[in-house]
């Protein structure tokens, strides 16, 4: 009696969890529970900047990066979930010349610009100079 008694419970424990499991909802890893949408523009400016203007919604988090060829990061920006707008200039001018990414991220979609950093050369002036 004692058997059936304990088999019986564990069957309804087992039931139980089972049901339990299967109506809970299932969030992905690494994906956020909120997303919020933006807007993004990246331009430059003559004194060597980088200016970032980025427009978002409210409740959710986006993450600004600069990387280089081999992905190392560079600069890291959080944009808060309470947070709507964000205006960065970001200073190049100590960067060496190469490719770089601007990545925009709301964990879901992802934004990216590059970035090309070129010193021109500086020309020699070539001149003539003829006798009669």
């Amino acid at each position: 009696m004692k058997t059936l008694i304990k088999s019986l419970a564990l069957a309804l424990s087992i039931g139980f969890l089972t049901s339990v499991a299967s109506f809970s909802e299932a969030k992905p890893i690494g994906h956020p529970s909120v997303v919020a949408s933006y807007k993004s523009g990246i331009y430059t400016s003559i004194g060597g900047n980088v200016n970032i203007a980025l427009d978002k919604q409210t409740g959710g988090v986006v993450e600004i990066q600069l990387k280089n060829t081999e992905g190392k990061v560079l600069y890291n920006q959080h944009v808060g979930k309470k947070e709507t707008k964000s205006r960065t200039r970001l200073n190049v001018n100590e960067l060496p010349d190469g490719v770089y990414t601007v990545e925009i991220t709301n964990g879901v979609e992802t934004t990216t610009h590059n970035v090309t950093i070129s010193t021109p050369q500086p020309q020699t002036p070539t001149r003539l100079v003829a006798l009669n």
